[in-house]
């Protein structure tokens, strides 16, 4: 059961009755106090009784570093998952195997991270549970998200993108595409697509307003540099080899 899945052809399909049951636990399960042993008396954590933090057995591929990380009861954690501490991993939300999920890193609830993405350091990924038909944060497979960045409000993500340190992607966020000379723009209802295998990298444009032009002043984008080439793959592959 996923909140969201591709078909064959790449188009994604939104299950709004995920989305509806994680709500109806919010409203239906008590209260309850989590941890075991003396973990419970030194961190007293309260949350939902039907949502309690993952455990993972070693006889298992993830491998949950210690140091304060949590993945809630209800996310999809695929084989050889490494999450560095401290993370956090929110209901609905689904991993694919061989993805890394660096230090101070979010994956919201419902977020959809494909196979071996690597979430950087600080990145995060934003969740969505209302309303329930919008679609969630979708990273595609072999994609680099770099770190500080935040993908937030139905944002896609396709194959092999990598994301630049510090980019901040929303639904109506422009992407100025410098290869291909074309503006990309989303909305609420059709949130922003990054096309796969492009580089980002943080950018700025004039203001629109004409006392903002006048004092020189900028406002936030993104820029697709290019599109990845062996160099980036080289980078990529090395950033692999040492994990």
């Amino acid at each position: 059961m996923r909140a969201a899945w591709p078909d064959a052809g790449g188009t994604w399909h939104v299950e709004p009755w995920v989305k509806e049951e994680i709500l109806a636990i919010f409203r239906a399960s008590p209260l309850a106090a989590h941890g075991r042993g003396e973990l419970r008396e030194v961190w007293p954590f309260v949350d939902k009784a039907a949502l309690p933090v993952r455990a993972f057995s070693p006889a298992g591929t993830v491998r949950l570093v210690p140091g304060g990380s949590a993945v809630r009861r209800g996310a999809h954690v695929g084989e050889g998952v490494v999450l560095m501490p401290p993370s956090y991993v929110n209901v609905g939300a689904w991993i694919g195997p061989g993805a890394m999920i660096d230090s101070h890193a979010l994956v919201g609830s419902c977020a959809q991270v494909g196979a071996r993405v690597h979430v950087s350091a600080g990145a995060q990924i934003g969740g969505v549970l209302e309303p329930a038909g919008a679609r969630p944060v979708i990273v595609e497979d072999d994609c680099l998200v770099g770190g500080l960045c935040g993908l937030f409000e139905g944002v896609l993500v396709r194959a092999r993108a990598v994301i630049g340190a510090g980019v901040i992607l929303t639904a109506s966020t422009p992407v100025f595409d410098l290869v291909h000379d074309r503006e990309l723009r989303g909305t609420r209802e059709r949130p922003l697509e990054v096309p796969p295998a492009a580089v980002v990298v943080p950018g700025t444009r004039p203001a629109g307003d004409p006392r903002g032009r006048a004092r020189g002043l900028a406002v936030a984008c993104a820029l697709i540099v290019k599109y990845r080439d062996a160099g980036t793959d080289a980078a990529t592959r090395r950033e692999g080899d040492l994990r």
